[in-house]
């Protein structure tokens, strides 16, 4: 009988999140490098939010209605703060609040982020191995017509309305892989999770080291698509393709992942799309790919394991 796979899945909040919980029930031996590019001090606290949102959907607590923070959270200390006259666009509830309340304990006790996010996802039951792409700050940016946007702005305050001009990842060169992000990368499968390629994957792939890892590894790697039918799921992606000169389709994401990958999966509104993909380089897999519960999770993810 064959060894089961090891599997690192890159991710970012969102559909990778949604992936990440279909392989935590496919295999046994799950990665998750989660993107920091959007971590910010907001409250005085230390955020993490697809850190986060990755960790509560492994650990089953995910507000499956919203796509992120704690299901059944209350808001009685982010109203108390508006009373006081706080700014309250960013939403935390009180669970939610406890997380980072804890993070930012640890951190300023001198903990890196990587032996933090250990300590959130055992405490919270969740039996996959969970990686910050960084232990170092590195803030993604937004050039629009607005100016320079730090992302929370952009993305949450703004609704990521503004045309995205540019994606600068401030501090990405003094950057270094978290441990065990490299090793990860040898794994016998490497997924690409369908998170927006700018946003959420590139800065994990712009971390020195972590892109030249992924292009020499002898692993599997396998893309999804965030793309469908010319269309993101949810969020920026669809606009940013367009705004930064890339064709807004399955296609124009292949392009974008050319050399890192063996597979591209892509959903069965593309499949015409499929020929061209093949003469990038890539196998295609033509399939369902937009997630349901999780039994459909599970089943993208064994999918993606056949294909690798």
């Amino acid at each position: 009988m064959p060894a089961a796979p090891t599997v690192t899945l890159l991710s970012g909040g969102g559909g990778g999140a949604k992936l990440a919980e279909g392989l935590a029930r496919a295999v046994e031996d799950l990665t998750v490098v989660a993107n920091t590019g959007d971590d910010a001090v907001i409250y005085g606290l230390s955020i993490s939010p697809d850190l986060d949102t990755v960790m509560y959907t492994l650990a089953g607590l995910i507000n499956r209605a919203t796509g992120w923070g704690v299901d059944g959270d209350t808001f009685a200390t982010l109203g108390a703060l508006g009373r006081l006259g706080a700014d309250t666009w960013f939403t935390l509830g009180d669970q939610d609040l406890a997380t980072h309340v804890r993070r930012t304990a640890l951190l300023r006790a001198g903990a890196r982020l990587s032996e933090v996010t250990a300590e959130l996802t055992a405490a919270l039951g969740v039996r996959a191995r969970l990686l910050p792409m960084t232990d170092d700050r590195v803030a993604t940016q937004v050039e629009t017509d607005a100016g320079l946007l730090p992302f929370q702005e952009y993305f949450v305050a703004r609704r990521h309305r503004d045309a995205v001009r540019s994606v600068v990842l401030d501090g990405v060169e003094q950057a270094a892989p978290a441990p065990g992000v490299l090793e990860a990368l040898a794994a016998d499968v490497v997924v690409l999770g369908p998170s927006n390629p700018f946003l959420s994957i590139g800065p994990i792939l712009a971390v020195p080291g972590v892109r030249a890892a992924l292009a020499a590894t002898s692993a599997r790697r396998v893309g999804v698509s965030p793309i469908v039918g010319g269309q993101a799921l949810k969020g920026p992606a669809a606009a940013m393709l367009e705004a930064l000169g890339h064709e807004v389709s399955a296609l124009g994401v292949a392009r974008l992942y050319e050399g890192l990958l063996d597979v591209l999966v892509i959903d069965e509104q593309d499949a015409a799309l499929a020929p061209a993909i093949r003469a990038l380089g890539m196998d295609v897999v033509v399939t369902r790919t937009v997630l349901g519960g999780a039994e459909d999770r599970e089943r993208l993810a064994h999918e993606l394991l056949a294909a690798a």
